[in-house]
């Protein structure tokens, strides 16, 4: 039986279903229960001031055996239809079942709820927000994902796929060996860089939190404007994120370029803080607080992730643009090795389509490591 999510406890059940789904997989990241819980919760999360969604249960003989959520992103409706979303485009995500017949029945509640919107297409997984962990991991299994970045059973893909749903897109991260330099063509262009006066890379300050926040949503939103799928990052969703990612900001792992004095591009890293919480069970209590509290004044750590970077519209295409990003990421490996004691970096997710970042990652010697895909289906 599938069945709405109708209160606190409800929410509770929905949110402890992958620890005990996950239990024996020593690849899957226990996420911190508060923040699950706030990610799905209006008046906590901000995606629901323009989203709205409907969580399911799915329940056999009494016992708790699926979940999925059923949204639509009123920002979405508003996009372009070349670009993925656009009028009538419906999402689920949030997914998890034991077998084949409940992922059937949750992706049919899920569709019913959506046709009920008004919605003619369903994308996704997509949980909630494009912006959070969008894409069911296709290829990567056998290594713990990064913050985050979602992990899925591998039988997903065909019971998703049996439900009748097509592949529209493929979401890369490139896994990055940063001890050593980067190529010697990279090399040559980082340091051509160095040499132009007009150009400066410098650290974020973090005294100045919410404008620098602020600065770097203005050149998110306009480099990422023409991509597929793109939906604007509101005032609200940067300040809850970046409340929560406080902790992990670190002036010289979070760059931005200047030509002439004005903010062109960006790159945030964050220090893999997954490599902490794999054990501790999804919660900081009753010790867990203080060993993070401890770890998170120097991380020492083997990853380092770049979940965002960009370069500002009109200069995108352009070598200059190139010279940026190889720039801002040289900049930033230099710190992460030597004060971090990162060995290696991870870079993305990036749209199979987007060739130039593609070529940045290929370019300094990265490897697909992870696919995240994403499905389509006309209701």
């Amino acid at each position: 039986m599938v069945r709405p999510v109708t209160g606190e406890a409800d929410r509770k059940a929905f949110v402890a279903l992958p620890y005990r789904l996950y239990a024996n997989d020593p690849n899957w990241v226990p996420p911190l229960r508060n923040e699950a819980a706030d990610a799905i919760t209006p008046g906590k999360n901000p995606w629901f001031e323009h989203g709205k969604a409907q969580l399911f249960l799915a329940e056999r003989d009494g016992r708790l055996v699926g979940r999925i959520s059923a949204h639509y992103d009123e920002l979405a409706l508003t996009q372009p239809v070349a670009q993925g979303m656009g009028p009538g485009v419906g999402n689920w995500g949030l997914f998890e079942a034991e077998d084949a017949d409940i992922a059937e029945a949750l992706i049919a509640a899920a569709e019913n709820w959506l046709r009920e919107q008004g919605m003619t297409k369903s994308l996704g997984p997509i949980s909630l927000s494009i912006w959070e962990e969008p894409g069911l991991l296709v290829e990567g299994h056998d290594h713990p994902a990064t913050i985050m970045m979602g992990h899925d059973k591998p039988e997903y893909q065909s019971w998703i796929e049996a439900a009748g749903y097509h592949q529209v897109k493929d979401l890369y991260t490139y896994e990055i060996p940063i001890k050593t330099d980067f190529p010697p063509l990279v090399q040559r262009i980082v340091q051509s860089g160095e040499r132009n006066e007009r150009i400066t890379i410098r650290r974020v300050d973090k005294s100045r939190f919410d404008e620098e926040a602020a600065l770097i949503l203005s050149i998110l939103n306009d480099a990422w404007s023409d991509n597929w799928w793109f939906v604007p990052i509101t005032d609200s969703e940067i300040a809850f994120t970046g409340k929560k990612l406080r902790p992990l900001v670190y002036e010289d792992l979070i760059r931005i370029a200047e030509v002439d004095g004005e903010p062109v591009a960006f790159m945030m890293t964050l220090p893999d803080v997954n490599e902490k919480l794999i054990g501790y069970g999804g919660t900081l209590w009753p010790f867990n607080w203080l060993k993070l509290l401890w770890w998170l004044r120097k991380p020492h750590v083997r990853t380092m992730r770049v979940p965002l970077m960009g370069v500002v519209k009109r200069l995108q295409s352009t070598r200059l643009a190139s010279q940026l990003a190889f720039m801002l990421v040289e900049f930033i490996r230099r710190d992460a090795v030597a004060k971090y004691g990162a060995e290696r970096g991870e870079f993305g997710w990036v749209l199979d389509d987007n060739g130039p970042m593609r070529s940045v990652g290929e370019a300094i010697n990265g490897k697909i490591n992870k696919i995240y895909r994403i499905y389509q289906k006309s209701l």
